[in-house]
């Protein structure tokens, strides 16, 4: 008798799933879209892997940087913004942060220097000094040689390295007196 009431329990068993299937069929059928999942072509757990910063627009203006014609450099971002007197970003570039960062806080540019050689050695162009962090002067310049390498940490370095061509846009933009916000 107990071969016949395990049978019996197996066919109750795929019975009550078959029951179970059906029904979540019809309810997954019957939902309004307003509860359906968002068709992002993405799996639920990439769409929540991504972080706030992820959807941060890295281009736009940051908030709290002043107005008029100016330079922003995030040092958090390591990104700078050129932006003209009515507001908007003329351009905007990522660079390569020397081992001192200035102080968040508003600066103007107090000297350049078309062509040296850096702190690190390294023959540098379109040179704009806005800050001094320890004795260091902190500005900004592009290697002549194109390259923008990691700083080396045991050397005190003020030089935030640009590309070339973000360099040149720089010296353009950045006169003796122009404005420069600091920001996190």
């Amino acid at each position: 008798m107990a071969r016949s009431s395990s049978g019996f329990v197996a066919g109750l068993t795929a019975a009550a799933l078959a029951v179970v299937g059906f029904l979540t069929y019809q309810a997954s059928a019957s939902a309004p879209d307003s509860l359906a999942p968002p068709k992002t072509g993405k799996t639920p757990s990439a769409a929540a892997s991504q972080s706030p910063k992820d959807k941060k627009d890295l281009t736009a203006v940051p908030a709290q940087s002043g107005a008029g014609a100016r330079v922003v450099y995030s040092v958090g971002d390591h990104r700078v913004w050129l932006i003209s007197g009515g507001g908007k970003a003329q351009r905007t570039f990522t660079v390569t942060p020397s081992t001192l960062d200035p102080p968040v806080g508003k600066y103007l540019v107090t000297s350049r220097s078309a062509s040296i050689t850096g702190s690190d050695g390294v023959p540098i162009e379109h040179v704009v000094r806005f800050a001094n962090v320890d004795g260091i002067a902190i500005g900004f310049s592009a290697a002549v040689d194109g390259s923008m390498p990691e700083p080396d940490p045991a050397k005190k370095t003020g030089g935030i390295r640009e590309k070339r061509a973000d360099g040149d846009a720089m010296w353009d933009f950045a006169t003796i007196g122009k404005k420069i916000v600091v920001v996190q």
